[in-house]
């Protein structure tokens, strides 16, 4: 089992301190390996969540409605779109009563890249906690925000 203290070799003030960086180095952790685990599939976990909200929702969305569902929310998602543009994941479809206005729909490709991607790839990121203790996490986790 990690232990904060001897990874980073700090002492901290408080369990608080130790807490709130805890959950920052641990967060860094978890985005290192999805990122290297997404490198395999030419996507990143980003994208991954946004083919995801797509297929999810079963029709095209608008632009701000995906950045709403986003669990990380970039600043860059409209450049995260026009890559799984470019590489045909996405497409965009204008609308027709206002040109302003442009949804975004996940494409036969998108799908099938989603489905070559496992759904537990996660599990070894919490093979290490059991359900409960998931659970109890979780809602610290809320209470915290």
């Amino acid at each position: 089992m990690g232990d904060l203290a001897k990874e980073i070799n700090s002492k901290f003030e408080n369990n608080r301190v130790k807490a709130l960086l805890n959950i920052l180095y641990t967060a860094n952790w978890i985005n290192s390996y999805q990122n290297e685990f997404f490198k395999a599939y030419g996507i990143s976990p980003q994208q991954y969540n946004i083919l995801r909200i797509l297929k999810g929702a079963n029709s095209a969305l608008k632009v701000h409605t995906i950045k709403e569902r986003m669990i990380e929310r970039s600043p860059n998602a409209t450049r995260l779109m026009d890559k799984l543009c470019a590489k045909q994941l996405i497409e965009r479809i204008p609308s027709q009563e206002d040109r302003r206005v442009v949804k975004i729909a996940i494409t036969a490709g998108g799908r099938t890249l989603l489905d070559e991607i496992p759904d537990n790839f996660n599990r070894n990121i919490l093979k290490n906690i059991s359900e409960e203790e998931a659970k109890i996490l979780s809602d610290l986790l809320d209470k915290m925000r």
